[in-house]
């Protein structure tokens, strides 16, 4: 028998590969009840009928490739945030950027930094392409931009910063963000990865609190890349649309990197059509943000205590094995998220859902950990 490993890279051959959350229909056959799930940080009100309608009206011409550069919706969005249309790179969700932008940057002897219980792609994408990965200790649930500036040196050629961080939910604010860049050199790549831009800003205009300078840096033409996606807000993860921001001849350099015809017709449609639809995705953030509220306090109530978020989800250490606190929620019908592949073995992640969602859930939430009490 062939010896396949021979032509792999020793860092290919140990690569972990990702592991999504449960669908529901797998944990519906494992579990044999009715489940909802809160395990993959999806809107729960699913995409704008204006999304939905655009989708439908271009599937008779799928026998087209799509536009390989996308170009309506870059001169959309290019307008949208007030750059040049040769600055932005849609790409089949922001993750596959972040592939791009590791295979692009990094080479075996070079490294990336982030923190850690951070994105769970990043550390993915930077083996990926041959780097290795520096995870900084958190300060307080968050990202310790002092400890991340210290660890640079002359091999690190990215720095990512989720911002609001998955899976904590926490934020860095805009001023310290901007103190930190002054301590980037300039053969470092900083990417603001926005994945809950619109969640954060929600709550930033109700907590009087300076969110994001992300587009300023690129206006400035600083070393910075900002990460925004489909997925969340507009309620388009099923269709893979996410784009990046950035200095226009890194840009083109990443725009080389992607998968011809990466962004389907179909994402390129329901794209377009949901940034024609704010009052859609405002009902998800106004829903979100009071939400999140029910939950922190239902979780409190039941004798744990919840992360501040400034997403879509809530961050809980449940102080015992979370892979079987999620096996008996599951069982209860509530599908969630534990983090033991974040390096936090004991706790849980769990999407802001309708208010529904969120009582079905915080009922089997209280029974499961009462149990888990007894024992």
């Amino acid at each position: 028998m062939s010896d396949y490993g021979r032509l792999v890279p020793e860092y290919i051959r140990t690569l972990g590969g990702y592991t999504p959350g449960k669908s529901l229909r797998q944990a519906q056959r494992e579990s044999h009840v009715n489940c909802i799930k809160m395990a993959s940080n999806e809107n729960p009100f699913g995409p704008s009928p204006k999304a939905v309608a655009a989708m439908q009206s271009v599937l008779s011409e799928s026998n087209f490739y799509p536009d390989n550069d996308a170009s309506d919706l870059r001169h959309r969005l290019s307008e949208l945030h007030q750059v040049q249309p040769e600055q932005i790179v849609p790409t089949a969700g922001s993750t596959a950027l972040l592939g791009i932008i590791a295979r692009t940057l990094l080479s075996p002897g070079l490294n990336a930094i982030t923190s850690e219980r951070s994105f769970i792609v990043y550390p993915i994408a930077t083996q990926a392409a041959g780097g290795k990965l520096i995870q900084i200790p958190m300060r307080q649930d968050g990202y310790d931009l002092d400890g991340i500036a210290t660890a640079i040196d002359q091999n690190t050629r990215i720095v990512y910063l989720s911002n609001p961080n998955n899976p904590t939910g926490t934020i860095v604010s805009a001023r310290e963000i901007d103190r930190f860049l002054e301590k980037v050199p300039s053969h470092a790549l900083l990417v603001l990865d926005e994945a809950y831009y619109d969640f954060a800003q929600y709550f930033a205009a109700k907590r009087n609190f300076d969110y994001s300078h992300a587009l300023d840096y690129v206006k400035q033409n600083r070393r910075v890349v900002v990460l925004r996606t489909f997925s969340k807000a507009h309620g388009l993860a099923g269709v893979r649309v996410g784009y990046g921001i950035g200095p226009t001849e890194l840009m083109t350099y990443f725009s080389r990197m992607r998968t011809t015809f990466s962004v389907s017709s179909v994402a390129q449609a329901a794209a377009l059509a949901a940034l024609d639809d704010p009052e859609h995705t405002r009902k998800a953030l106004a829903n979100n943000a009071e939400q999140a509220e029910t939950l922190t306090t239902g979780i409190a109530e039941s004798g744990y205590r919840a992360v501040a978020t400034w997403a879509n989800f809530i961050y809980c250490d449940v102080g015992e094995d979370a892979a079987a606190i999620a096996q008996q929620l599951q069982a209860a019908g509530v599908i969630i998220r534990p983090l033991g592949p974040w390096g936090a073995p004991t706790a849980i992640r769990i999407t802001i859902g309708t208010p529904e969602q969120n009582q079905v859930f915080l009922k089997a939430f209280r029974k499961v950990m009462e149990r888990a009490a007894v024992r």
